[in-house]
């Protein structure tokens, strides 16, 4: 399964939402993408461009961008953005396999 971190902000009505009901969003987040068969590794929020962070587990690409539509769409989060991680074995083996692309640099 891959890891993907996602960055999120909510909305002002979202945060009066919950500035007056405090809830603990992990429990709603889990929920989410447990139902496409994945897991929740970790919720935090933050000061700054953004207002949480995510990293998720996920099946495939097509499950997170499943969930991720999902949220987006709710009308609560002002802006999502996901990254998919990779593994260091992962970035080994791409690097490894650098050389069979035949790039040329534009203008060479």
């Amino acid at each position: 399964m891959a890891l993907y971190l996602s960055r999120f902000s909510y909305t002002p009505e979202t945060w009066a939402r919950l500035a007056g009901n405090p809830e603990d969003r992990r429990t709603a987040a889990g929920a989410y993408i447990e139902s496409v068969g994945g897991s929740l590794h970790g919720f935090w929020y933050a000061f700054g461009t953004h207002d949480g962070y995510t990293l998720w587990e996920a099946p495939d690409h097509v499950s997170m961008a499943t969930v991720a539509i999902a949220l987006s769409s709710g009308g609560a989060i002002r802006s999502l953005e996901t990254t998919v991680l990779l593994t260091v074995e992962e970035t080994l083996d791409a690097l490894r396999r650098v050389g069979q692309v035949q790039y040329r640099p534009p203008g060479s």
